[in-house]
């Protein structure tokens, strides 16, 4: 791949790179939307690496957030409050397959040769438009090659998240993964258990939603060694054909993790996600995934049964049969009309019926009788006919 003669780079990341640059430090775009670029994908927000200190550029800008000091880096804000990432030349001192202690004052080939694959060791100069790809990545990109700087299984010791990043950006770009990096990642794979939940399901939850084939993502995470340690519930499900409707649920990384999985609520309480996530993932376990018949009555009732995983149940059927679901007409028209789902669409409450006399538990057994009555017959919700089946005993 020959390099374009320049980029065009956003003011806010050429303003940043003048005051380091005037201030007698080096200044270079690196990062993924460098990569992205040559690739032809759209993409603006470029990290830089410099010279400076996380102390001096600090004391460069008016405004910085300490996102990562420790590690050597500084978020620096520009006028519209965008954060800019601005991290210091370094390399690792020592490495324990999770986190590294880093030294600062090396050159930047020295930097680009701490990263994870080549095809993330490029820098280009913002102001000089000026190249540096010790490491051939762009041959790499033209190859469409995923391949370890230097030495793989070093690269691997030194964070075991690489396997995983490794997967994701064979599977985003549909690149081959460089013969001695796969060896080596699936000699390094059961160090993964030594990482965090949190970044284990960050990179889960990226690579579902930008694989281009969610069925190639999911073998390469079953061949590696990566399922077995964190989702072992893909180890059975690995056959599965892709899915007919790539984009039902935007790419959700909840849905997809039902879609192939049998257990998600298990999965996402594994990865440490929300709470808030694996009760959607409930939802979906608990069903029922589809109405009794496609008619009224039925919808009804199944959306009083499901609730809120309503759409998300819809959605994982678009997802296993690549279209709309056959009912998903008669669930726009009853939630068009209004017609009543849940005890609080009633139009009578338990006031009105502990003015008809009723008390404690019967209450609430007379409200499920009358809107058991109700998804039959919406015509029924009324004040006055639903008292009249109280005062009866519906």
């Amino acid at each position: 791949m020959s390099f374009p003669s320049r980029l065009e780079i956003p003011e806010s990341i050429l303003q940043i790179a003048r005051t380091l640059e005037n201030a007698g430090f080096e200044a270079w775009c690196v990062g993924g939307t460098l990569r992205d670029r040559l690739l032809g994908h759209p993409g603006s927000d470029y990290d830089i690496a410099t010279s400076a200190t996380p102390e001096q550029v600090q004391g460069l800008f008016p405004r910085t957030v300490a996102v990562g000091v420790k590690y050597g880096t500084v978020g620096v804000l520009d006028r519209r409050r965008q954060l800019h990432e601005v991290t210091t030349f370094r390399r690792d001192v020592i490495t324990d397959g999770r986190h590294a202690v880093v030294e600062y004052g090396v050159a930047l080939d020295e930097d680009l040769a701490r990263r994870d694959f080549t095809i993330n060791a490029i820098a280009y100069h913002p102001l000089r438009h000026e190249w540096r790809d010790p490491f051939e990545g762009s041959r790499d990109l033209d190859r469409r090659l995923v391949r370890a700087v230097g030495e793989p299984a070093q690269r691997f010791r030194e964070d075991y998240l690489r396997i995983l990043r490794a997967i994701r950006f064979a599977a985003r770009f549909d690149f081959t993964i460089d013969p001695p990096t796969w060896e080596a990642a699936r000699a390094a794979a059961p160090g993964l258990g030594q990482l965090s939940a949190e970044r284990v399901r960050e990179e889960w939850f990226k690579g579902l939603q930008t694989a281009r084939s969610l069925a190639h993502f999911v073998a390469l995470w079953v061949q590696v060694g990566a399922a077995r340690i964190w989702i072992p519930e893909l180890e059975q499900e690995s056959q599965l054909e892709e899915p007919g409707n790539r984009e039902a649920g935007s790419r959700d990384p909840v849905l997809l993790t039902a879609l192939l999985t049998r257990s998600p609520s298990a999965v996402l309480q594994r990865l440490k996600a929300s709470n808030a996530e694996v009760e959607r993932a409930m939802s979906l376990e608990r069903g029922p995934q589809e109405p009794a018949a496609v008619e009224q009555r039925s919808v009804r009732r199944w959306l009083a049964a499901v609730g809120d995983a309503a759409d998300d149940l819809m959605n994982l059927w678009s997802f296993r049969h690549s279209g709309k679901p056959p009912w998903a007409g008669l669930v726009q028209e009853i939630r068009r009309r209004g017609d009543p789902l849940t005890r609080a669409d009633l139009a009578i409450t338990g006031n009105d019926l502990q003015a008809l006399g009723a008390a404690g538990p019967e209450i609430g057994r007379t409200l499920a009788a009358l809107l058991d009555r109700v998804l039959d017959d919406p015509a029924l919700n009324t004040r006055d006919a639903l008292l009249t089946l109280a005062r009866k005993g519906p």
